[in-house]
C-alpha cells in the first residue's frame, strides 16, 4: 500500500487534483486569498502529512511538472513577440524599473538580516528571493547560501505577489498595463507572471520579460554588493 501511495501517478494525481480544486474555488469565489496555487498548497500539505509522503518522494513524483516549467517559461516568448510594440516603446523605463527593483529587493533583505543579526548563510539564501527558482538557486549556491531556504523564500515571494499584487495595484490606482506587468514579474517571478497573464496580454508579456531581466540584474548585483561588504 505504501508503495502505491508513493508512486509517481498517485502523487501527480494528488497534486493536479488539489490545483483543480483550488481553481474551481477561485472561479466561484474570486478573491485575493483564493489563488489556485495558494489553495493547492493548503490542501496538499495536510494530505502529504497524513499519507506520510516525504519531500524527496514528492519531488520525484512530480518531476514531470518540474520538467514542464522550462518550456512553459520559453513559451512566454510568444506572448512577448505579440506585444513587441508595447515593449519596444517602453524598453528604457522597463530596464530602469527592473534594475531598481532588483537593487531594492537585494538591499531590503540585507537590511532586514542586519537588523536581526541573521547569519550570513541566511542572508545570502534570501537575497535572490524575487528571482525565478533556477536562477535563484544558482545565485544562492555560488554565495554558499542555504538552498532549501532559498527555495522556500522564492516560493513564498511568488505566492504572496500573485495573491496580494493585483489587489495592491488596484488599491494604489495603477492603471498602466506595462507598470502592472513589471510589478508582477519583477516582484514575484513565474507565479506572478501567470497571474499577470490573467490580468491582460500586455501585463503578461511585460511580466515575462521582467523575469529574465530581473534574473540578469540580480545575478550581477549580488556579487558586487557582497564584495563591497
Amino acid at each position: 500500500m505504501k508503495n502505491i501511495i508513493n508512486s509517481e501517478p498517485v502523487i501527480l494525481a494528488l497534486t493536479i487534483f488539489c490545483f483543480l480544486l483550488g481553481t474551481l474555488i477561485n472561479k466561484k469565489y474570486s478573491k485575493p486569498y483564493t489563488s489556485p496555487i495558494l489553495l493547492a498548497i493548503i490542501f496538499l500539505i495536510p494530505l502529504l502529512l497524513v499519507l506520510d509522503i516525504d519531500y524527496p518522494t514528492y519531488e520525484k513524483g512530480t518531476h514531470v511538472i518540474t520538467f514542464l516549467l522550462a518550456p512553459t517559461v520559453v513559451a512566454l516568448g510568444y506572448n512577448m513577440h505579440k506585444q513587441s510594440k508595447s515593449i519596444k516603446k517602453n524598453i528604457v523605463p522597463i530596464l530602469i524599473t527592473v534594475f531598481i527593483g532588483s537593487l531594492v529587493g537585494v538591499l531590503s533583505v540585507i537590511g532586514i538580516c542586519k537588523l536581526f543579526n541573521a547569519p550570513m548563510e541566511i542572508m545570502t539564501a534570501m537575497e535572490p528571493k524575487s528571482v525565478t527558482m533556477p536562477i535563484a538557486l544558482g545565485i544562492s549556491e555560488r554565495s554558499h547560501g542555504i538552498l532549501s531556504l532559498t527555495a522556500v523564500s522564492v516560493a513564498i515571494c511568488g505566492i504572496l505577489g500573485s495573491v496580494i499584487g493585483p489587489w495592491l495595484l488596484e488599491k494604489i490606482k495603477v492603471k498602466s498595463p506595462v507598470a502592472k506587468g513589471l510589478a508582477m514579474g519583477a516582484a514575484s517571478h513565474g507565479i506572478g507572471t501567470a497571474r499577470a497573464m490573467e490580468m491582460g496580454p500586455v501585463e503578461g508579456a511585460v511580466a515575462g520579460m521582467a523575469i529574465g531581466i530581473m534574473g540578469i540584474f540580480t545575478s550581477i548585483i549580488i556579487p558586487i554588493i557582497e564584495k563591497l561588504m
